[in-house]
């Protein structure tokens, strides 16, 4: 009999068998399914063949953490709670619903050894130090953005309540630039989607900088309201978003503040889902960051979210201290199943990166909290205040529903004719819950059963 009631399970590596999970170059998508009283709580995450790219040597964006997070969640066993699937690859005319169609074209033919060629487009597009050219970034950016828009149209068409994409979250990218790591904003892509089964959808942002690319995106309709807590000031990046919250923010402070504001959205504007971007450069320690959150405290934030009940689409974004960011979003990914998960971390391919102690856990560090709890009552004040001048649950004009876009099946052009089953037929395959088993005898059920 079935445990699940979907199991759709796509890797990025070789299928596993019984005693091995995954042989897996990069981090795949992840569906959950778990029963909660009456009602499925299903969950779908996504994360496709990213773990690879290289921005260069000391740039701090680590693609590798993609592929530390995943091998933390298979270790852990949560992939048997949930539905796994590989993020199509976005095509062009999807990314072109949000980015101007030049900036895209330029992206799928600009190389490392061309770029050079391009010095007046590359400044047009604002790629360079913060935005390198590196090799594969289109397919990059199809994938990373390829799964945010999966996961909102899973949700979209129920078939899950929570979806995941922890390679997702690129919140600077503009509609004609790259910015801040980011070339692509698949959070403007996801929001554009749901928007197309829900009046208003409800964006935060807990990442330590600005959403400022999906704010923009959507500055001139009240149909998505965007919620950022972040760092504001000193010249710190984007330099937008003027609430100034300053550094060493800690767990109780941060997850009150948090909670007040959100409820208070959250009745104010009646969103029909939310989007939750998790950057993990506020947790304590991190490179870049300045924030003072232990895992705990960034992990309450997505457990509040979670317990509003709306469809949540549930992305990665900044965090360049890459174990903690492992460990952030594995605790994340428990959270979200309802799983306590056990602060020893279990063997895995990147176990040693998580010495001495591989524990889980990432305390708060040891700065001073310069934010006072008058302070910050001040903030959740003003922003009450704010709340309070906009219309309740704004509507929605009627309108012809944009239709999904059609995905072909097969691409026959990308098809390699020397395999016999190709990947994407491959991907098809639902395996059974009873078709190995652990042990030895993996291929043969006993016959009591067992």
């Amino acid at each position: 009999m079935r445990t699940k009631d979907r199991i759709s399970y796509f890797y990025d590596g070789f299928l596993f068998n019984s005693r091995l999970l995954l042989s897996i170059r990069a981090c795949v998508c992840v569906c959950v399914c778990e029963n909660k009283g009456n009602r499925a709580d299903r969950m779908k995450g996504t994360a496709g063949d990213v773990g690879n790219v290289y921005f260069g040597p000391n740039h701090p964006m680590k693609p590798h953490r993609l592929c530390m997070t995943h091998h933390l969640v298979l270790a852990y066993e949560l992939h048997n709670k949930m539905e796994i699937y590989r993020p199509h690859k976005a095509y062009p005319v999807e990314l072109a619903q949000f980015h101007s169609p030049d900036y895209v074209e330029f992206l799928q033919r600009i190389t490392p050894d061309k770029q050079q060629l391009f010095a007046n487009e590359m400044a047009k597009y604002n790629l360079g130090e913060d935005c390198p050219v590196f090799e594969n970034l289109f397919e990059f950016c199809q994938i990373y953005a390829g799964g945010t828009l999966d996961a909102a149209r899973r949700l979209n068409n129920r078939l899950c309540d929570i979806a995941i994409n922890w390679a997702g979250g690129l919140h600077h990218a503009k509609k004609c630039e790259a910015s801040g790591f980011c070339y692509i904003n698949d959070l403007v892509l996801g929001i554009l989607e749901l928007l197309k089964y829900h009046a208003r959808v409800l964006y935060i942002d807990i990442d330590v900088h600005h959403g400022d690319g999906v704010e923009e995106a959507f500055y001139f309709t009240d149909r998505v309201m965007t919620v950022s807590f972040h760092k504001y000031g000193d010249l710190f990046f984007p330099g937008t978003g003027d609430v100034k919250v300053l550094p060493s923010f800690r767990y109780f402070l941060f997850v009150i503040v948090e909670n007040m504001i959100i409820l208070k959205v959250v009745e104010c504007y009646a969103p029909g889902a939310i989007v939750l971007q998790c950057g993990a450069d506020s947790l304590a320690g991190d490179r870049l960051g300045c924030f003072n959150l232990s895992i705990d405290g960034h992990a309450a934030c997505v457990k509040f979210v979670k317990q509003l009940n709306l469809p949540l689409l549930v992305t990665g974004g900044g965090g360049y201290t890459k174990e903690n960011v492992a460990r952030c979003w594995t605790v994340e990914t428990g959270a979200l199943l309802g799983v306590e998960l056990a602060s020893e971390i279990p063997e895995n391919e990147y176990f040693k990166y998580f010495a001495p102690d591989y524990s889980l856990k990432c305390p708060s560090g040891h700065m001073e909290n310069l934010n006072s709890k008058s302070y910050l009552n001040n903030i959740r004040q003003q922003v009450c205040e704010n709340l309070s001048a906009i219309q309740h649950a704004p509507g929605v004009q009627m309108q012809e529903v944009p239709p999904d876009f059609y995905i072909p099946d097969l691409d026959e052009d990308e098809q390699n004719p020397d395999e016999r089953v190709t990947r994407q037929m491959q991907d098809k395959h639902v395996q059974r819950d009873d078709e190995y088993y652990e042990g030895d005898n993996d291929n043969d059920q006993n016959n009591d059963g067992t």
